[in-house]
């Protein structure tokens, strides 16, 4: 699920109902306009909520929605002055391209820590006719009026979270264990551009998806544990930072066009539907997007902090993993389902990765 930025677009607030009535699910190189306005944690809800197929209860602090394009709820709760939670559990019945948009004048001072669980159905034989399940996760970091492009498949499904916070309230409370980590992230919050996407800078965030979901489904209720919500956020925040900071990741955003990162996207889909076999390659994937080989390459390790071929071998370990943990398959037939040629092979690359035996795992 990859996320692009490019130039920043305006959209004051007077014209966002007609924007919509124009815009909303209008097709961009195959996938689907949902747009939201960013400012700021209540605009972007009270955008949402102005959506026509939404329905917002106020009560639950929750906005459904149930159309031809997705079904699912999103969930929100202001913790506390400066801080903010949105989760989103969502089905995606075609391709959506969810687009943040800024009304010029509203202030925005809000960086968003974004972050997704979700479940990519993929064909583990020719005919098609049976299906491996992969969990994936990936993670956003932005600052105020980014323009941000995110790309949701057809037929997945999950959780996706936006932890939205002021820089004021992140100088106050997120702790740092050395001084230099606490200007590491001064630095980021002050850096004149910041965007960075990667598929693993929250750590367990298939676990913190549940604990966060679980708390946003009790938002409402008068004996609410907000400081239980605080204390979690704020760790999630400052251990991605921390990950940012020990992995030197973090780089200045450059300004790319999003129909290439619907591009990009469409090269993620080849690769994870393609688990099952040895990389495709470069040049094959490039060829079926329409983009050059030099350029897709640049823009998928942008997107996703790997090289193709990288991608390919780590979501066909983390594919193992779960089959390994979660079924009782055969090691040979899940060395076929993930593409080895043989089970020596597989068992080797998953000890290189894990630094266990698949049978390790199985005997805990």
């Amino acid at each position: 699920m990859p996320t692009g930025t490019n130039t920043c677009t305006t959209m004051p607030l007077k014209k966002w109902i007609e924007y919509i009535k124009t815009n909303l699910f209008s097709e961009h190189e195959g996938f689907f306009e949902l747009p939201y306005l960013s400012n700021n944690p209540q605009l972007m809800v009270e955008s949402i909520a102005d959506i026509p197929v939404s329905q917002h209860q106020v009560a639950e602090q929750a906005i459904y929605t149930n159309n031809p394009y997705t079904q699912g709820v999103m969930r929100y709760q202001q913790i506390e002055e400066g801080l903010w939670i949105l989760g989103t559990h969502l089905e995606v019945k075609k391709n959506i391209i969810s687009k943040a948009l800024y009304d010029p004048e509203k202030k925005s001072d809000y960086y968003f820590l974004s972050f997704a669980v979700f479940e990519y159905k993929f064909p583990v034989n020719d005919s098609f006719s049976s299906f491996g399940i992969l969990v994936s996760t990936t993670c956003t970091f932005y600052k105020p009026l980014t323009a941000v492009a995110t790309y949701f498949y057809e037929n997945t499904q999950g959780k996706f979270f936006n932890i939205i916070f002021n820089k004021s309230w992140a100088e106050k409370n997120i702790l740092f264990k050395t001084v230099e980590e606490k200007k590491a992230m001064q630095e980021m919050l002050e850096a004149g551009t910041c965007f960075l996407n990667r598929t693993d800078m929250v750590p367990d965030a298939v676990s913190l998806s549940e604990i966060l979901w679980e708390y946003l489904q009790n938002g409402a209720e008068l004996n609410f544990d907000n400081k239980g919500l605080k204390k979690q956020t704020a760790t999630i925040i400052a251990g991605f930072f921390i990950n940012v900071i020990k992995q030197n990741r973090f780089k200045g955003n450059t300004s790319v066009n999003n129909a290439d990162y619907a591009k990009v996207a469409a090269a993620e889909k080849i690769i994870l539907h393609n688990l099952a076999v040895p990389f495709v390659g470069v040049e094959y994937i490039a060829r079926a997007v329409n983009m050059s080989p030099t350029k897709l390459k640049m823009i998928f390790k942008s997107a996703f902090g790997f090289s193709m071929l990288q991608y390919h071998k780590e979501k066909n370990m983390l594919l193992a993993m779960q089959l390994v943990i979660s079924s009782a398959m055969q090691v040979k037939n899940i060395a076929l389902v993930t593409g080895f040629e043989s089970p020596g092979k597989f068992t080797a690359a998953f000890k290189k990765r894990f630094d266990k035996l698949p049978s390790e795992f199985r005997s805990e």
